[in-house]
Formats: structure tokens, C-alpha cells, sequence
């Protein structure tokens, strides 16, 4: 399946690439990534000679029907790993416990730092639970990527997606190994978790905001209400004003 979808993707998108030497032929490590688009987890394991293991919405793999047994199929063909993140920090220990077991097995475990996509393409503070708590546990290096222009690809509310060339920039490994044992140290986990971010934006290029994408998510979210809010009032405003001033002009 990785094969039949990865050959697919880089035959109708031909995807660049920047710094495939720096992901190692054998061996774990964490592929920590910034987040703009559904298709970040498809093109980055298309390009890789290696099977990449990320986490999913359990509800990609559990949508009963025809449709979701497809999907089911198709995101465990290019390796995704369902969890149920909607249980709080329940959830939150599952993902970090099957990250650690991916690395234990000798393989590429992929993370989005950011932990949800970029509402508007810039680059959000990473969460400093999941990546580097995996990283300190298991003592495995970290590899920034860069997705650049995947979210130009089918931007919200596109069904048809756009053909065009989005890139992938990898950079040099990380090493944490100095600060092994210490993954329940939230100063060490703060600290590692901005380092890798740093290198990911140097990497993309993006614009780099100081609060979770989560806050701006809902930020945006209540400002689209607001305007909503605001336009509607207008609008009755000016069906109520609009006999008055006809029947004056009569």
C-alpha cells in the first residue's frame, strides 16, 4: 500500500526534496515536523526509503461503511497508528507510550510538534509533551522537517486539490541523549521542544508565533463569530432604516 500511494503521490505532485542524506539508513528516530496540511503525513513517508510511523484520530481507522473501511485501509497502508486522543492526558500518555514503542522497535516515529495544523500557515509553539518526552525515554535523534506549500495543495473548503510541487526540507539530527531520564522535568521538556521548533523554522521559513495553534484556532474562530455577529447587525439595520428613509425622500 505505501508503495502503490507513495509512487502515486510523486508521480502526479513530484515532490521536492532537501536533506534525504540526513535520515539515517538504519536505527530509530523521531521525525519532528511543522503541520500545514491533511497531506503532510502523505508526502513526507512518500519520499522516504523508510516506513514512518505517525499517530492518528482513532476515528480514521473506526468510521463503519464502506467509505471508512477505505480510509481505514488506506492510513494504515502508509503508516499511520491509531489513538484515541479525545480522553485528555489519557490520551495524551497512549500517543507517547506507542511513539516510544515504535523508536524501541528500531524505527521512524513522526510527530507535529504544533499538535493540530496551522490555522493560517505561520509557526505555532510546539507542545512539550509528546516529542520530547519520546525523545528523552528513549534517547533517539530528533530530525527537523519542513513541509513547504502542502496547505496550497487543497486549501479548506477545495475538494478538487491543486497540481503543484510542494517541498520538503530535512534537516540535521538533534541530539537530547545529554538530558536522558529526565522526560518529567517540564523546564528540559519546555527547552527541547523550543529548540526543535527553532530548527523547523529556520528549515520553512514561516513565521513563527508564540502561542499554541490550538488558542489560535479558537482566536480565529470567535473573530469570524464576532464579524458574523457584526454583519448580521448591520444587515437588520439597514432593512429597518431602508421605508424610513424612502418615505422621506417621497
Amino acid at each position: 500500500m505505501k508503495l502503490t500511494v507513495g509512487g502515486s503521490l510523486k508521480t502526479v505532485f513530484r515532490p521536492w526534496v532537501e536533506g534525504l542524506e540526513n535520515i539515517p539508513a538504519e536505527g530509530p528516530a523521531i521525525l519532528a515536523s511543522n503541520h500545514l496540511s491533511f497531506s503532510d503525513s502523505f508526502f513526507l513517508p512518500a519520499v522516504l526509503h523508510r516506513k514512518v510511523t505517525f499517530i492518528a484520530k482513532a476515528e480514521y481507522f473506526t468510521t463503519p461503511g464502506v467509505k471508512g473501511k477505505l480510509t481505514a485501509a488506506f492510513f494504515k497502508g502508509v503508516g499511520q497508528l491509531p489513538v484515541d486522543r479525545s480522553g485528555g492526558r489519557g490520551a495524551g500518555e497512549a500517543a507517547i507510550k506507542s511513539g516510544i514503542e515504535v523508536i524501541e522497535r528500531g524505527e521512524l516515529f513522526g510527530i507535529y510538534p504544533e499538535g493540530t495544523r496551522s490555522p493560517d500557515g505561520r509557526l505555532y509553539r510546539g507542545k512539550p509533551g509528546g516529542l520530547a518526552r519520546v525523545a528523552l525515554a528513549t534517547g533517539a535523534p530528533v530530525i527537523p522537517v519542513a513541509m513547504i506549500d502542502t496547505e496550497k495543495i487543497q486549501p479548506p473548503g477545495k475538494v478538487r486539490p491543486k497540481l503543484m510541487r510542494p517541498g520538503i526540507r530535512i534537516g540535521k539530527p538533534l541530539d537530547f541523549s545529554r538530558y536522558h531520564g529526565l522526560e518529567n522535568d517540564r523546564f528540559i521538556l519546555r527547552s527541547v521542544t523550543d529548540e526543535v521548533m527553532y530548527e523547523i523554522m529556520k528549515l520553512s521559513g514561516q513565521e513563527y508565533v508564540d502561542i499554541y495553534a490550538t488558542a489560535a484556532k479558537r482566536q480565529i474562530a470567535e473573530a469570524a463569530k464576532q464579524q458574523a455577529e457584526r454583519d448580521k447587525a448591520a444587515k437588520a439595520a439597514k432593512s429597518e432604516s431602508g421605508p424610513t428613509e424612502n418615505a422621506d425622500r417621497a
